[in-house]
């Protein structure tokens, strides 16, 4: 029988719509899609071959129901070797944050032929659905793309370095860190003119966003909780929130995007079942 190929693609922040229409045709011709958790279910229910085997690999830490990495590569090896058209469909962009060196490494292995669709990662969707730009003349010439999920291994030279810098800081999946980030930079020396923007459910009718001076943030309680995922927007640049948001959930759309959420997500392949 002759190899398969595997497609690994961006699906986008959220919104179902923000996902490129060479995902979408591979999502319309796979014979088997694994989806990560952050993968909006509206794309799965709207979009997916109704014959493809859906596997939702959840990438959860903590979560029972989650699949490894390890899971996820045997999968990728075993129905590209059955001849089937794969789609790894990830949340955001493949390149930020999503363990895709892993599964390219797999696939060279095993000499799977694949194939790379970019998407728009979160920071891009936050960006948008905000008003605030990452980059600005007068507030900020680049942008760092940041994850501390293990925090006790950052420098203390990084994080003076994120505390003295202009360019804006993105720092993903960091809800729960709030308090930590925000203690670390005040204690290396950020300035007061700079703010934190935590950005929930970016891109869909769940978002909310908050507004914080760093200073608020450690000097009041630690009881902060937001719904994954939730990224920071830190910089003179979140300032501009208060002058530019424009998308407000009460109003979002398209309806279809609210009809599809009310069916159930058609998973027929799964580590739980219920």
């Amino acid at each position: 029988m002759q190899t398969g190929k595997v497609i690994i693609a961006g699906a986008g922040p959220g919104d179902p719509e923000l996902i490129t229409l060479k995902a979408l045709r591979f999502l319309q011709q796979a014979n088997v899609v694994l989806a990560d958790r952050l993968v909006s279910e509206a794309i799965l229910l709207q979009w997916a071959n109704p014959k493809a085997t859906l596997i939702h690999v959840g990438k959860e830490n903590g979560n029972p129901c989650s699949f490894s990495q390890t899971d996820i590569n045997a999968l990728l090896v075993q129905h590209a070797q059955e001849g089937k058209l794969v789609l790894r469909l990830k949340g955001g962009d493949i390149a930020f944050f999503s363990n895709v060196l892993d599964e390219l490494r797999v696939l060279k292995k095993h000499r799977i032929s694949y194939e790379i669709i970019p998407g728009i990662t979160a920071a891009s969707g936050a960006s948008a659905y905000t008003g605030i730009p990452l980059t600005a003349r007068g507030f900020s010439g680049g942008v760092r793309m940041i994850t501390v999920a293990h925090e006790e291994k950052i420098a203390e030279s990084s994080w003076a370095d994120w505390a003295q810098t202009e360019d804006t800081l993105v720092f993903y999946m960091s809800g729960k860190s709030l308090h930590k980030i925000a203690l670390a930079l005040w204690e290396h020396g950020i300035s007061n003119d700079k703010k934190i923007a935590v950005i929930e459910q970016a891109t869909t009718p769940a978002q909310r966003v908050f507004l914080y001076e760093v200073e608020a943030l450690i000097s009041g309680p630690e009881a902060h909780h937001f719904v994954s995922p939730t990224l920071l927007v830190i910089g003179k640049i979140a300032t501009l929130y208060e002058s530019f948001s424009w998308f407000y959930p009460a109003n979002a759309g398209p309806a279809s995007y609210f009809k599809a959420l009310k069916a159930p997500l058609p998973v027929q392949e799964s580590k739980c079942y219920y």
